[in-house]
């Protein structure tokens, strides 16, 4: 399997178990978003909840130029490190929510 693929499919397991953990609330849809003709992932929750609306992004990844780019973390999780657990190597991995200054102090890819 080509690095491409293998990083395609662990963001996939990884988004679908994050969703497995989420679809236990039933007045909010949990939704998984593979594009992968352009490598965009995202984990979105959408619904309502006591009467306010929920809708946003859990967590966002997008596959640029060989590199994971993990655009969006609102979990308590440290995806980086799971990504790392799946096969994805640290300098493939790019704190895209980092500006580019601080992201030369994380030990990640820059971009």
């Amino acid at each position: 399997m080509d690095k491409l693929m293998l990083y395609r499919q662990a963001i996939k397991n990884l988004l679908k178990e994050y969703a497995d953990l989420s679809a236990a609330d039933k007045d909010v849809d949990t939704q998984l978003l593979f594009d992968e003709q352009h490598d965009h992932y995202q984990l979105m929750h959408v619904g309502w909840k006591n009467g306010r609306r929920i809708y946003g992004s859990v967590i966002h990844l997008d596959l640029i130029n060989g590199k994971v780019w993990l655009q969006h973390n609102g979990t308590e999780g440290d995806i980086a490190q799971e990504l790392m657990a799946l096969g994805v190597a640290r300098e493939h991995i790019v704190l895209g929510f980092r500006s580019p200054a601080v992201r030369v102090h994380t030990g990640y890819a820059v971009a």
